[in-house]
């Protein structure tokens, strides 16, 4: 068993950073309903026009700024695991936000 876990760490190594804005990516499409619904009930009273703009300042640089500053981060919490279950890391976060995508009824 460690052996299928070291040959998929050695196998995903190259691709940890871009998995990581993958995961991120991934988390906020499963989520981002909900921020949207929060800035939208925020900004409810507020002119057309300045609600507009900051919706289009929160999608265009929040969570563009989540994504540049999560995906380092989810990077470094993959990091504290062992080298040999990296990998597998990995694949269980895209698992378990699948799963979490399932009960949202997102599937």
């Amino acid at each position: 068993m460690n052996e299928l876990f070291s040959a998929l760490s050695r196998t995903l190594s190259p691709y940890y950073a871009e998995m990581s804005i993958m995961l991120m990516a991934t988390i906020l499409v499963v989520y981002g309903d909900i921020i949207n619904s929060h800035i939208k009930r925020i900004l409810a009273p507020y002119h057309f026009i300045l609600r507009v703009s900051l919706f289009v300042v929160l999608c265009a640089f929040g969570y563009g700024a989540l994504t540049l500053y999560g995906a380092p981060f989810l990077h470094h919490i993959i990091a504290y695991l062992p080298w040999k279950y990296r990998g597998a890391g990995f694949v269980f976060a895209f698992m378990f936000i699948g799963f979490l995508a399932e009960r949202r009824r997102y599937i």
